[in-house]
């Protein structure tokens, strides 16, 4: 086979990034060299839409869940009495509001086990904990940013259904005995409704300075898009 004229080797790579500018762009932006060559032998398209990128803030928002952890395994022997610790339930409406359900869940699970292991404190650590953390977020992110609903989520998942779950827990795992199944109603939701409302005034402070928007926004991966390769 043969071919009428030879091919113009000169405009191949008319409209592909030249391989000069991307090693450039890789030097002064930081990237792998790998990643430049890669996208080197991509098409125009393909190259935009790796460009195109989120700036990611996961190592901000460990070092916070970290700070939650360690603020509420110290303050959490404050007004505390047996089924009732209202400074966990502060600092589960807090991580919920700033950092959503998901870190909540997470905070309230490594608090627990480090109040057992260090404290001695039983299982109502986590029965008393998770569930309040988790619809604290989820009320708060459905209500589209409503800080009582925050609250209320702490109140219902904590004061009614932690207090419920508490009975078999305690009983037939802890082998405590005299308790029924609304033992832990009461002191419960005493418990959430004074730490929420810790909580509510903390936060509603933080708002009206404009502080808890800033502090949500900095938690948030953000879209960025890289400038184009000359």
């Amino acid at each position: 086979m043969t071919f009428d004229r030879e091919p113009d080797l000169d405009n191949a790579n008319v409209g592909m990034p030249d391989n000069r500018s991307i090693f450039a762009e890789a030097t002064m932006s930081g990237l792998p060299l790998f990643s430049a060559l890669f996208a080197g032998s991509c098409e125009p398209a393909v190259w935009e839409k790796r460009k195109s990128m989120k700036k990611s803030n996961y190592l901000l928002r460990m070092v916070m869940l970290a700070m939650f952890i360690a603020l509420g395994v110290v303050i959490s022997p404050i007004l505390r009495v047996e089924g009732m610790c209202p400074m966990a339930h502060l600092i589960n409406i807090t991580c919920a509001v700033f950092m959503g359900p998901g870190y909540a869940l997470l905070c309230a699970v490594l608090i627990g086990i480090i109040r057992m292991m260090i404290m001695g404190i039983p299982p109502l650590a986590l029965t008393g904990a998770v569930f309040g953390a988790t619809l604290s977020g989820v009320f708060y992110k459905l209500s589209k940013g409503k800080l009582i609903a925050a609250v209320l989520g702490e109140v219902f998942g904590t004061g009614i259904i932690g207090a419920i779950v508490s009975y078999p827990v305690m009983t037939y795992l802890w082998g405590k005995e005299g308790l029924t199944w609304f033992f832990y109603v009461p002191s419960f939701i005493c418990g959430t409704l004074i730490g929420g409302s810790i909580a509510y005034l903390l936060l509603r402070t933080l708002k009206a300075a404009g502080a808890l928007s800033r502090i949500q926004n900095s938690l948030r991966d953000i879209e960025s898009k890289a400038d184009q390769v000359a």
